[in-house]
C-alpha cells in the first residue's frame, strides 16, 4: 500500500503526479524545481539561487515524510547547462553531510517552466 505524502511548504504538482509516495521502507520525491511555493513563480536569481530552492522543496517535503536529507540514499539532478554543475555542486553540499547519498547528474535539453535545474530523491525510512 502506498501513501501520498503532500505539504504547502512546497510546490504543489503541477501535473498529474503527488510531491512524494510513501512505499513502506522508502518514500520516492518526484522532481522539483524552483518554484516558490506560495507564488508558485520560478525564483529570481542565478543557479545557486534556483538550487537552492530546490533543496528547499525538497527538504520541505522530506520533513512531511518526517524525514531529513540524511534519509537520502539517492539523488538525481538534471540540469540544462553542465557548464552550471560546479554552482549547482557547491550549493547542493551545504544541504548535506557524510555520508553522501548516491547520485546522478544529467545534462538534458530543456526543463519544465525553463529553470536549469531538477531533482528528484529516494529515501530510506
Amino acid at each position: 500500500m502506498v501513501k501520498e505524502i503532500y505539504t504547502n511548504n512546497a510546490p504543489q504538482a503541477i501535473g498529474p503526479y503527488s510531491q512524494a509516495i510513501d512505499a513502506g521502507d522508502f518514500v520516492f520525491v518526484s522532481g522539483q524545481i524552483p518554484l516558490h511555493p506560495e507564488t508558485m513563480e520560478v525564483v529570481d536569481g542565478d543557479i545557486a539561487k534556483q538550487t537552492e530552492q530546490v533543496m528547499n522543496n525538497l527538504q520541505a517535503v522530506l520533513s512531511e515524510a518526517g524525514l531529513t536529507f540524511a534519509h537520502v540514499v539517492k539523488f538525481t539532478i538534471y540540469i540544462t547547462n553542465m557548464d552550471d554543475f560546479a554552482a549547482i555542486n557547491e550549493t547542493y553540499a551545504k544541504f548535506l553531510q557524510e555520508p553522501y547519498p548516491a547520485r546522478a547528474t544529467v545534462e538534458v535539453s530543456k526543463l519544465p517552466k525553463g529553470v536549469g535545474v531538477e531533482m528528484d530523491v529516494i529515501a530510506k525510512k
